[in-house]
C-alpha cells in the first residue's frame, strides 16, 4: 500500500486534527523508528492514535490485538468513516465478510487489521500474517496480559511469542489502567523489556469522583439519575441477580434501563449493546462483563452499587464516562458489610498467597479511597504512582469539604459495646444498646445492665452507623459473615484504640452527604467550560437529528460519524462552505468528502 504525508500531514489531513495532545508525537515517532512502546493514556487521551498513525506511515499491514467484538467492530467502522481501509477478523462476522476482509487482507490491501489473541494465535491466522508485511503489531488493553492486572486474560500471555515470529515488527502495548506492578508485569509478560514506557497524566478534569455511605441505595441512585435525565449512563452492580433486580426497578420507574452481564443469552446481550451504541440516552445495568471495548463517548454518569476490588479496576470503570471531554459524573456506595464481604472473598480465594496479598493491599487501597477525607481524585492518582501536586477541585470533597474530629472516644464506645455482648450480634444490635433502646433482644440477653447501655445515647443511629463503618475499613472490626452477620474485633488493631495508644479521626456527620455532590452551577454543566449553554441551539439539535439519520442507514453508531464535540463546533461556527467546514477539529478530508455538502445544507436550513 502507498503510504503518503509524515504522521501530523496524516493527523491534520486523515483525522482532521491541528496538532498533536501530550506524549502522543514522542510516542508515534518512537514506533515510526522501529521501536516498542508502552503506552498509559487515560480513557478519550488519545491513545489509539499512537498505533494508527503510525500504522498509515510505516509500509505494511498493522495488527491490533483487541479483547473484545464489540471494541473492534466500532474501531473499524470509525476507521472506515475516515477512509482507512480497516477489517477484522472474529467468530460473530458473517461468512461473506470473513471472505472478503481475508482476500484483502491477502492482498496486501489494509491499512489495519483488528484481531481477538485467540484468533491471532491460530494456526491458520499465523502463517497468513507470516507472509504479509507488517507494519506494526498493537497490543490493546494491555492490562489483559498481567496477572495482577484487573482484567487478567490468561490467553493474552502468549503474545510474547509474537517478538520472534515477526522480527523487526515493533510492538506498542496500550492501557488506561496499570499501576507500576502491572506495568512490569506487563512488559515482561510480553518479552517487551527494553520497551519505551510513556505515562501520561491519569487526571480527568472532567471526571466528579464522588463516594457516599449507603443510606438508601435505591434512593441515592435515582437522585443521581434525575440530576441526568434523557442521559446515558452505566450502573455497576455486584451480582448478576442484583442487575436484574435493580434495572426491573428503574424500569418501573420510567427509566429507559437495560440490564448486561455474562449470564444473559447471546441475543440479550447484542441488544443491549446495540441499544447502547445506537446514542439512545439509555442506563445501562451490569456487571463488570460490560467493560473493555465501550467506545461511547457521551457517557455522562457511572455509578457502582457494590465496591470494586480495587482502585485499577475502579478508575478503569469510571473512565467510561466523559470520554468527549464533557464534565461527567460519577458516584460509588459503599458500606461496612461491602467492605467486609470484599474481605471474606479474598480469604477464600484459591489465588497463590503472593498474588493474594497484592489482591489485599489493592482491596485497602480501594477501601482507603471510600473514607478518606481529602481530595478524592489525589488519592486515586496516587495509586498510579502519580502526585496530582494539588487538590483536584473538582471531587465530592475538594467541592464540600468533609471535616474530621478525634472519634477515639466513640470508637472506644463502640468497640467496648461490641465485646461486651460476646461479639455474636450484629450492628443493629450493638446500636440499641449504646443508645439505650430495650428492644425484646437487649431484655433477652439482660444487656441493659452492661455498663455500655445507654453511653451512646447523645448520637443518632446514623451516627454510630457511620463509626462502625470507619472501623470496618480502619481494619479494628471485622463482620462475620453468616445467616446474620456479626460483629468482632480485629484484637491488634482493636486493641491500642481501646487503651488510648492510638487516636481515631473519624469523618464528620455523613448525613451531609446528600447535598454534597451537587457542586456549583459551572460542575453541573454538560459542556466545557466558556462555551455557551448549546451553541447554535437548534442547529445543533438539527445536527444530530441528520447525524441520527445516518447512522441508522448505515447501521453504526451515530458517534462513528461525528462526536458531539464536532457537531456542538459546527454550530458555533456556522460554516458557509466547504474550507470552514474542514477548519473544525474532527472534520478530516473523507468525511469533508462524504458530508461536507449535507452539513452545510442543514447549517443553511435552520434558522440562527
Amino acid at each position: 500500500m502507498e503510504r503518503s504525508g509524515s504522521p501530523l500531514d496524516v493527523l491534520r489531513r486523515v483525522f482532521g486534527y491541528p496538532g498533536f495532545r501530550g506524549l502522543q508525537e514522542a510516542a508515534v515517532r518512537h514506533v515510526m523508528g522501529g521501536g516498542d512502546a508502552l503506552v498509559l493514556m487515560p480513557t478519550g487521551g488519545g491513545k489509539s492514535l499512537c498505533y494508527q498513525l503510525p500504522a498509515l506511515c510505516r509500509p505494511g499491514t498493522a495488527i491490533v490485538v483487541s479483547p473484545l467484538i464489540a471494541l473492534m467492530d466500532d474501531q473499524v467502522a470509525a476507521l472506515r468513516q475516515l477512509g482507512i481501509a480497516a477489517g477484522a477478523l472474529h467468530s460473530e462476522l458473517d461468512p461473506d465478510e470473513q471472505r472478503r476482509v481475508g482476500r484483502a487482507l491477502d492482498a496486501g490491501q489494509l491499512d489495519l487489521v483488528y484481531v481477538s489473541p485467540e484468533r491471532l494465535l491460530s494456526p491458520g491466522t499465523l502463517e497468513r500474517l507470516q507472509r504479509r508485511s507488517l507494519s506494526l503489531i498493537a497490543i490493546d488493553e494491555a492490562h489483559c496480559v498481567s496477572q495482577w492486572g484487573h482484567e487478567f486474560r490468561p490467553e493474552y500471555r502468549a503474545l510474547a511469542d509474537l517478538a520472534a515470529r515477526f522480527p523487526g515488527v515493533p510492538r506498542i502495548a496500550l492501557t488506561a489502567t496499570a499501576d507500576p506492578r502491572t506495568r512490569t508485569d506487563v512488559l515482561e509478560a510480553l518479552a517487551m523489556q527494553g520497551a519505551r514506557v510513556f505515562v501520561a497524566s491519569f487526571h480527568r478534569p472532567n471526571l466528579q469522583v464522588a463516594c457516599e455511605a449507603k443510606r438508601a441505595e435505591s434512593a441515592q441512585l435515582l437522585e443521581l439519575l434525575h440530576r441526568h435525565p434523557d442521559e446515558a449512563g452505566i450502573v455497576y452492580c455486584g451480582s448478576r441477580a442484583k442487575t436484574e433486580r435493580m434495572a426491573a426497578w428503574l424500569q418501573g420507574k420510567g427509566v429507559a434501563a437495560v440490564v448486561f452481564h455474562a449470564g444473559l443469552p447471546a441475543e440479550a446481550k447484542r441488544a443491549a449493546l446495540a441499544r447502547f451504541r445506537s446514542g439512545e440516552p439509555v442506563v445501562v445495568v451490569a456487571t463488570i462483563a460490560f467493560g473493555m471495548g465501550i467506545d461511547r463517548p457521551d457517557v455522562r454518569f457511572v455509578a457502582h452499587l457494590d465496591m470494586p476490588d480495587s482502585p485499577e479496576a475502579y478508575y478503569q470503570q469510571i473512565g467510561r464516562a466523559g470520554r468527549d471531554g464533557d464534565p461527567s459524573e460519577t458516584l460509588l456506595l459503599y458500606g461496612g458489610e461491602d467492605i467486609a464481604r470484599a474481605r471474606h472473598w479474598l480469604t477464600q480465594s484459591a489465588a497463590p498467597e503472593a498474588q493474594k496479598r497484592v489482591m489485599h493491599d489493592r482491596l485497602e487501597a480501594m477501601i482507603a479511597l471510600t473514607e478518606t477525607a481529602g481530595c478524592r481524585t489525589r488519592a486515586l492518582l496516587a495509586c498510579f504512582g502519580e502526585d496530582l501536586g494539588a487538590d483536584c477541585g473538582h471531587c465530592d470533597n475538594c467541592i464540600s469539604p468533609v471535616g474530621t474530629f478525634d472519634g477515639t472516644v466513640e470508637a472506644q464506645k463502640l468497640l467496648s459495646a461490641v465485646y461486651r455482648t460476646g461479639q455474636r450480634f450484629g450492628a443493629g444490635h450493638v446500636i440499641n444498646v449504646l443508645l439505650g433502646k430495650a428492644s425484646e433482644m437487649v431484655l433477652q440477653r439482660q444487656h441493659d445492665r452492661l455498663p455500655t447501655f445507654g453511653i451512646g445515647a447523645d448520637r443518632t443511629r446514623n451516627f454510630w452507623r457511620g463509626v462502625i463503618r470507619q472501623l470496618v475499613a480502619r481494619g479494628a472490626l471485622q463482620v462475620e459473615s453468616g445467616e446474620l452477620p456479626t460483629l468482632s474485633l480485629v484484637t491488634e488493631k482493636a486493641r491500642p484504640i481501646l487503651r488510648g495508644e492510638e487516636r481515631v479521626m473519624l469523618r464528620e456527620d455523613i448525613l451531609i452527604e446528600r447535598d454534597r455532590r451537587r457542586g456549583s452551577p459551572e460542575r453541573r454543566s454538560r459542556v466545557r467550560p466558556g462555551m455557551a449553554e448549546e451553541p447554535g441551539g437548534t442547529l445543533f439539535d438539527a445536527l444530530r437529528l441528520w447525524r441520527s439519520g445516518e447512522a441508522r442507514a448505515q447501521g453504526v453508531p451515530p458517534y462513528v460519524i461525528f462526536h458531539d464535540s464536532v457537531l456542538r463546533e459546527i454550530a458555533a461556527v456556522r460554516p458557509a462552505s466547504l474550507d470552514e467546514l474542514g477548519e473544525v477539529k474532527g472534520v478530516g478530508a473523507s468525511k469533508l468528502t462524504r458530508y461536507g455538502a449535507r452539513v452545510l445544507g442543514v447549517v443553511r436550513d435552520t434558522p440562527v
